[in-house]
């Protein structure tokens, strides 16, 4: 479906960490858009969720214990929702640094996923990811049951289309390392796209055992993707 010819009702619009953000509604559908730029839609969600779900089989079975999962970027909520509807995850740790987007969540958007962030297993951290990463990379090495099982990384649109500049670092070697630092041995790692990267995947392969690309059709005909990589 088309929604580009429906009217657009703007719900707001306010001064983020690095730029104007704006909330709107197209039809029955939420849009995000960060400095006149398209972010993120509800009409989006499919490849989103099947990153986290793909992530999550790899790492939940009738025989193994609690998961948890650190994230980076709440948008809409559906990752969140994803994580929050397996049994098995037991903590999610979430890093948001735009206020505006954790209230949407908390308002609006709560209505399409469900009202993720009301679940009692959310942490949610009104912060930097890449600072949350560190902070979390530090107490895992203090005490190796602080580490997660599923890393999800949702921040941009991949490492060409940066929502902040700084977040450059998440996609290259010190980033990834430490990613890695935060993961179980086995655990997994997945990062929205737009499309396949070769630099990226590369830098992957030399980190991680396994790297995965996957594309999926969005409600809108088009493909959305996702790199999944194992520790």
């Amino acid at each position: 479906m088309d929604w580009t010819g429906q009217e657009v009702e703007i719900i707001e619009r306010c001064r983020g960490e690095a730029g104007e953000i704006q909330l709107q509604r197209r039809g029955a559908e939420f849009e995000i858009i960060y400095n006149g730029v398209f972010l993120m839609a509800t009409y989006n969600g499919v490849s989103e969720k099947a990153a986290v779900r793909e992530a999550l089989k790899k790492l939940t079975a009738p025989d193994k214990g609690p998961v948890s999962v650190l994230m980076g970027g709440l948008g809409v909520g559906y990752s969140l929702r994803e994580a929050l509807d397996w049994k098995q995850v037991s903590r999610v740790v979430v890093s948001e640094i735009e206020p505006a987007v954790i209230r949407w969540n908390r308002g609006p958007l709560g209505q399409v996923n469900d009202q993720a962030l009301s679940d009692h297993r959310v942490v949610l951290i009104n912060g930097d990811f890449v600072e949350v990463l560190k902070s979390e990379a530090a107490a895992v090495a203090g005490d190796p049951s602080k580490a997660f099982e599923v890393v999800v990384v949702d921040t941009d649109n991949g490492s060409n289309w940066l929502s902040l500049p700084a977040n450059d670092y998440l996609y290259r070697e010190e980033g990834l390392a430490l990613i890695k630092q935060c993961l179980v041995p086995g655990g997994a790692v997945c990062f929205w796209c737009q499309d396949r990267e070769a630099i990226f995947e590369k830098r992957l392969a030399e980190i991680y055992s396994e790297v995965y690309f996957n594309t999926i059709m969005e409600k809108t005909g088009k493909e959305g993707a996702y790199y999944l990589a194992v520790n």
